[in-house]
């Protein structure tokens, strides 16, 4: 009866596989082929959603389950996606050779050469709708600014001066000239000028002048100028004196103002609440929500010797709301700036590119850079 069985099994398999018809192994092929074309498009769709995405970070196995991923053997299940946040906007810079580049936020390579060189460091800015970037170069021995669209194109003198920095509603040009710190804007004829912060009207041109008050031994260079949200104040990094003294960091009315320095009528410096009067804020920025980001060290004096160095977030009065990173002692930190939604920060450290997402600690991106900006 066994011997029945089996027969009668082995005569029911033949039967079912003289009416199976395998395919070609060019078939076959064909079938894989156009598997791993919907992995492979499914994989270029969720690269896009990554890099949309900004700082979150997300993978996905869409091989078989069990296969090695980027974090190491994988468990079968798709990856976590990273916290949700608002995608990095482009970074424009300058590296030390002096080009202008556009940077990818994501890779911190250069996407797009802008100028090729001869632009001055210190500071860049963009205009709010994200088109024109204004910077400085060096012509003979005194700066001009330049503007140049992001997308590319040629350059276009705008003024002579340095350390640009337009409007939140796109007006006005607030920039240096005299003594600045990339010394880039000292005239031949006189090699030691009092310094001058000047606003220009972008639709007019007309200009106002606000000069540094007169001293008999002190020239406060400028170092940096940002733009109150509102678009009616400066905030403006000065200094520091001859003697390592004297750091600024000054709100100043244009309107009203009659010298750019913070204790002149009408102005005021930011102030150090509870700290001894060594230290000094070597820069700072404001922010969208009309706080400020600033760089504040520790200590005054000749020599030079730094001891703490911060990056803090805080209110105009001084009040810490909360701290960004510890700085290196041993390097300045520069180019400190806010993306329009205030979720993204980023500054120089010496030549080295770090940004921030929502004050949580930095990130080194790339590194060669003398100033750089979002757009």
């Amino acid at each position: 009866m066994r011997d029945d069985l089996t027969g009668r099994l082995r005569s029911g398999s033949a039967d079912f596989a003289a009416t199976v018809s395998p395919a070609a192994p060019e078939a076959i092929r064909a079938r894989g082929n156009r598997r791993r074309r919907r992995q492979a498009l499914a994989a270029a769709a969720l690269a896009l959603v990554i890099g949309a995405a900004g700082a979150g970070t997300a993978y996905a196995s869409l091989a078989r389950p069990g296969a090695a991923g980027p974090d190491g053997p994988a468990t079968g299940r798709t990856q976590p996606a990273g916290p949700s946040a608002p995608g990095r906007p482009d970074i424009v810079a300058v590296t030390s050779a002096g080009a202008l580049v556009v940077l990818d936020p994501l890779s911190g390579e250069a996407r797009r050469i802008l100028v090729s060189g001869g632009v001055s460091p210190g500071a860049i800015a963009v205009s709010p709708d994200g088109r024109t970037v204004y910077f400085a170069v060096r012509s003979g021995c005194v700066g001009e600014i330049e503007s140049v669209p992001v997308a590319g194109g040629r350059p276009r003198l705008v003024t002579p001066g340095a350390l640009p920095a337009v409007s939140p509603d796109g007006t006005k040009l607030a920039f240096a000239r005299g003594p600045d710190s990339t010394a880039r804007s000292i005239t031949c004829d006189n090699p030691n000028p009092r310094g001058q912060v000047v606003v220009r009207d972008l639709p007019s041109g007309h200009e106002t002048v606000l000069p540094e008050e007169s001293h008999p031994t002190r020239i406060y260079p400028v170092s940096r100028l940002s733009w109150s949200p509102d678009s009616r104040s400066l905030l403006v990094s000065a200094g520091p004196a001859p003697d390592n003294t004297g750091w600024q960091l000054a709100v100043v009315d244009p309107a009203t103002a009659r010298y750019f320095l913070a204790a002149a009528p009408g102005n005021s410096a930011v102030p150090l609440p509870g700290l001894a009067s060594s230290y000094y804020y070597r820069e700072g920025a404001y922010l969208p929500d009309g706080n400020l980001f600033v760089d504040q060290v520790c200590c005054t004096g000749v020599p030079a010797r730094v001891t703490s160095n911060l990056l803090l977030e805080v209110s105009p009065s001084g009040q810490l709301i909360r701290q960004v990173a510890i700085g290196f002692k041993d390097r300045d930190h520069t180019s400190l700036n806010a993306d329009p939604s205030g979720q993204w920060l980023l500054y120089l450290s010496g030549s080295d590119l770090f940004l921030s997402l929502g004050g949580a600690a930095p990130f080194k991106l790339t590194g060669g850079l003398v100033a750089a900006a979002w757009t």
